[in-house]
């Protein structure tokens, strides 16, 4: 798969963004950025060798053995091909890594024919934790953004049909399709204890990666600049738009790469060629043999103006270079802790159409910590508001006064969100949270019963979702806009 194509799995959720057949890749190393580390003299002796070669004659008879076995006496007639291909996969899964895997031919080929036709889906980055389609980031302004999906939240089921344990090519097959479609997702939300569904209208995914703006901070022009994701373009696009900021004479900037699940590395690096001093690395990448290659900017000095980096728990792989590049080389990062990818996968043609893609590099930050599993932590954390975390509720009957449960905690602490005054958020329905329904539900054009029924759970949680999207009350931006002038 060449170059441009993988950079349209970046950004299409419709095409499995930067993954194969097991999770997203992350980062990413281009074919010309290969360490030299990948490839390097062992220093084995002849001896050892010797040894080595007899090990993986012994282990390739053992292999042999059982193909011969299932050949000639299994019930079932089973192909070659069959036991091949399950042999390949089989490797890969005993390595208990989501992001080396394998696609064969006939599914290669799918794959690429779905990235070069289609840029429809419901736009969101995704990866298989514990055999579950688990939500990375949703895209910007994608349909899966504006239906309220969110890093972590787990796909059970797609249109009733289960794909708990499937292949997360053949999940995505079942979630993308054409613009102006439907699909149900039944998505499970940690800390909730009843799965929701969520119907999603499918539509055109953006392919833009950075977007730019001027604020007035405390009458200082700030520049934002948001990342989405790091593709081909995305290095370029952001050292414009800096450039353009600066031609406005901003007095600071924030980058924010809340929900940027990464990307390919080259990208990062050319960002990062702006920020970081050419006496500190931009990044480290270490082979499996611990041999360290670090890539180096050529900047003299730092940008006269204060910086701040935005992170959440979707900021994933590449954002987590910038962010702890930034923060090691005494940027303010604000946030939560991100998401916690520190490995580097390449894509590995077979020779017969079919693909491996496995975890080659580990990559350290400037000062050689691994953040794998860990995130980067923010140096000022800052949650968002309650109501950002609250939850699409299913309603079969309506929830009247007296009744308790999440549904009503729920609903409540979105009221408050709102402006509406429940009382409580404790999840139980009082006649202050009745009061509050009503005010809600007159003021929205719906029949005022006080009572929680489907319309109105949809109604209120549109609202949410307008709110969030708006970015009023977006605490960590203000937190990394204010943060430049302490």
């Amino acid at each position: 798969m060449n170059l441009r194509k993988q950079h349209i799995v970046i950004i299409l959720f419709a095409a499995l963004v930067l993954g194969f057949a097991g999770a997203y890749f992350g980062v990413q190393l281009a074919d010309d950025q290969t360490p030299d580390s990948a490839v390097q003299d062992s220093g084995n002796t002849s001896d050892s060798s010797n040894k080595q070669q007899g090990n993986l004659m012994g282990n390739m008879n053992k292999v042999s053995n059982a193909y011969n076995l299932i050949k000639e006496n299994y019930l079932h007639d089973v192909s070659d091909k069959q036991l091949v291909e399950g042999a390949i996969q089989g490797m890969l899964k005993s390595l208990d890594d989501p992001y080396s895997t394998y696609m064969d031919a006939e599914t290669m080929e799918q794959f690429n024919n779905t990235i070069e036709s289609s840029f429809e889906g419901i736009g969101a980055e995704v990866s298989v934790v514990n055999g579950k389609v688990n939500i990375v980031a949703p895209i910007k302004d994608s349909p899966a953004e504006e239906a309220g999906l969110r890093p972590n939240d787990k796909i059970l089921s797609v249109d009733g049909k289960s794909v708990v344990g499937m292949d997360l090519f053949e999940a995505v097959e079942l979630i993308r399709g054409e613009k102006g479609s439907e699909v149900v997702l039944e998505v499970q939300r940690a800390g909730v204890e009843d799965p929701f569904k969520v119907t999603i209208v499918r539509d055109d995914i953006p392919l833009e990666t950075v977007y730019s703006k001027v604020k007035k901070i405390n009458g200082k022009k700030t520049g934002v600049i948001e990342i989405t994701s790091f593709s081909e373009n995305t290095a370029k696009h952001f050292s414009k738009q800096l450039k353009e900021l600066e031609k406005k004479e901003i007095e600071g900037l924030v980058i924010d790469v809340r929900g940027n699940p990464g990307g390919l590395l080259k990208a990062v690096e050319g960002i990062l060629k702006n920020f970081i001093p050419e006496d500190m690395p931009m990044v480290q990448i270490e082979n499996q043999q611990g041999k360290k290659d670090k890539a180096f900017s050529e900047l003299n000095e730092k940008k006269p103006y204060p910086i701040s980096v935005v992170i959440n728990e979707g900021s994933a792989s590449a954002s987590e270079i910038l962010a702890v590049a930034m923060k090691e080389a005494g940027y303010e990062v604000v946030g939560v802790t991100s998401f916690g990818k520190g490995t580097v996968q390449q894509a590995v043609p077979l020779g017969d159409g079919s693909t491996v893609k496995l975890t080659f590099f580990k990559w350290l930050s400037p000062k050689g910590n691994w953040i794998h599993e860990k995130g980067v932590k923010p140096t000022i954390k800052v949650k968002q508001p309650d109501y950002y975390f609250t939850n699409p509720v299913q309603i079969k009957e309506p929830i009247t006064y007296n009744h308790t449960g999440d549904k009503v905690k729920n609903i409540q602490i979105m009221l408050k969100g709102l402006g509406y005054n429940p009382g409580r958020t404790d999840g139980y329905f009082n006649k202050e949270t009745e009061e509050a329904i009503k005010k809600f539900q007159q003021e929205n054009e719906l029949n005022v019963t006080g009572k929680i029924n489907a319309k109105t759970a949809g109604k209120i949680e549109t609202a949410i979702v307008e709110k969030i999207r708006n970015g009023k009350e977006d605490q960590q931006m203000e937190k990394a806009l204010h943060v430049l002038y302490k």
